[in-house]
């Protein structure tokens, strides 16, 4: 079993335009530089994890700011993973989206993420994705 690190969960701490990015790769996703610094002047409010300098977790809520929020892009870097990081991630952006007046917080993911989602609260149903 890994070792439990030293990380540090942060809200709408400065996070360099490069570091999601980075994170986002190590993950196998798309780095979609263009979306930072972006993201972090149009979402209600991010949260970051960091090991040391690291960033190594990551999501964010977006919205209109009103009673729905959006949560979005929940990822920890695959050498961090298992460590309860990702549910420190999700259980900070809700305490902060009851803080911040939102009533509903709705999300997309992968099906085999599902129980994992379902652990930290929320209820599964079905509903609908446009992409171009």
């Amino acid at each position: 079993m890994k070792e439990k690190p030293d990380f540090k969960v942060l809200i709408n701490h400065p996070i360099h335009e490069k570091e999601v990015p980075d994170l986002r790769e190590s993950m196998g996703w798309d780095r979609r530089d263009q979306d930072y610094p972006v993201l972090f002047q149009r979402c209600n409010f991010w949260v970051s994890v960091h090991h040391h300098d690291d960033l190594i977790g990551f999501g964010y809520v977006s919205g209109m700011g009103l009673q729905h929020g959006y949560m979005e892009d929940i990822m920890v870097h695959p050498d961090y993973r298992h460590l309860g990081i990702g549910s420190r991630i999700v259980s900070t952006l809700l305490e902060e989206s009851e803080r911040y007046g939102l009533e509903i917080i709705t999300l997309t993911f992968d099906p085999v993420h599902a129980r994992f989602y379902e652990t930290c609260g929320f209820k599964i149903s079905s509903g609908g994705v446009w992409r171009k």
